[in-house]
């Protein structure tokens, strides 16, 4: 693997050694968290801001949240430390507009758990990230994979841009779905990745399987797949085993298994599907990723079905999802895809 982070400089340290203000750009859970690692690595913030139309005298951590045009005024020269995703095509090229102007770095920090992408967890999964790098098919994977450990290290917008690519070339070149697949999807949300599965089978198909916990969710689930047949529609989080959790009951696409919140029922995808041959399992589960996989064993290893599984929850997953899925099945061919988002969201396993 010709990897290597030496040389590089981690995010961490250069906004605490560079000098310059640094400004948070964002308010929420992400700025939460990218505080508390400043915390961790002595590095002192020094205003808010937010997108002008998102500007309403509001304060975040003790900081008056400005425009960007007060900030310049204020400090002339600083850092930016993006704290927010956005997959919105203009929201993106704002920030690309805004990094023309300013050094815009990108604090990576976990969705899920808090542990940081930094030296000591370098050194301690280093045989672990070396052993999946061998495992991806393709050098558009291998390129994928260097540029994201590089941005979870460094920061820097670039090394996404380089490797950017359109869902189509996924679905059409390495999925390539067919008129009678047997689809399981996992983290149904309100239906968007079934119109997007039956978009690339062109409507055809033989069966839907499809998950969603979250109950507010699963509502809207039902009405929109409500004239569709050969569909089973499951209230159910995906897991290792059938059990009962604590969700957050987060609305939209954040459900996910926390300390407080809702009970939800969870399920092994092989207790359910009882030996019926999927042909295409797409999991979008909210950091249960490992859990989920586990729970499919079988599945895997009798069907060897098509996967299209999210790498970026938490920041093993780009390592040990591929390697415990060859394990499974050593007969995958194993890719990695990213496509447009800002941070290295929306990496995705695929597994042929």
């Amino acid at each position: 693997m010709d990897i290597c982070f030496e040389g590089l400089t981690s995010v961490w340290q250069r906004l605490k050694d560079d000098g310059k203000p640094v400004v948070l750009y964002g308010m929420g859970d992400g700025a939460d968290k990218v505080l508390n690692a400043f915390d961790k690595f002595g590095i002192k913030a020094s205003a808010v801001m937010a997108s002008d139309e998102f500007v309403r005298g509001q304060s975040f951590h003790g900081f008056e949240v400005k425009k960007l045009s007060q900030i310049e005024e204020e400090y002339g020269d600083f850092n930016i430390a993006l704290c927010f995703a956005s997959q919105l095509e203009d929201v993106m090229n704002h920030i690309k507009a805004v990094a023309k102007r300013h050094t815009v770095l990108v604090p990576s920090v976990p969705a899920f758990g808090s542990t940081l992408f930094d030296e000591r967890f370098i050194a301690e999964n280093i045989n672990a990230i070396k052993s999946a790098y061998s495992l991806f098919e393709d050098e558009l994977s291998k390129k994928v994979y260097k540029n994201i450990l590089k941005f979870y290290y460094t920061g820097e917008l670039y090394l996404l841009d380089e490797i950017t690519t359109d869902k189509d070339e996924a679905f059409k070149s390495l999925l390539q779905l067919g008129d009678s697949e047997v689809y399981v999807d996992l983290g149904a949300y309100n239906g968007d990745t079934i119109d997007e599965f039956l978009h690339y089978c062109k409507g055809s198909y033989r069966k839907i399987v499809a998950f969603e916990p979250n109950s507010k969710n699963f509502a809207k689930l039902q009405t929109h797949c409500g004239n569709m047949s050969n569909i089973d529609l499951w209230q159910l989080g995906s897991y290792s085993r059938n059990t009962v959790l604590t969700f957050n009951n987060k609305a939209g696409r954040n459900s996910a298994i926390s300390d407080k919140g809702v009970e939800t029922r969870v399920a092994a995808v092989d207790s359910i599907l009882c030996g019926l041959a999927a042909s295409y399992i797409k999991a979008d589960v909210e950091g249960a990723d490992v859990e989920t996989v586990l729970g499919m064993k079988k599945t895997l290893q009798n069907f060897k079905p098509k996967l299209n599984f999210a790498a970026y929850h938490r920041f093993e997953d780009i390592f040990r999802l591929p390697l415990l899925i060859k394990q499974i099945n050593s007969e995958y061919k194993i890719y990695l895809r990213h496509h447009p988002y800002i941070p290295a969201w929306d990496t995705n396993l695929y597994c042929i």
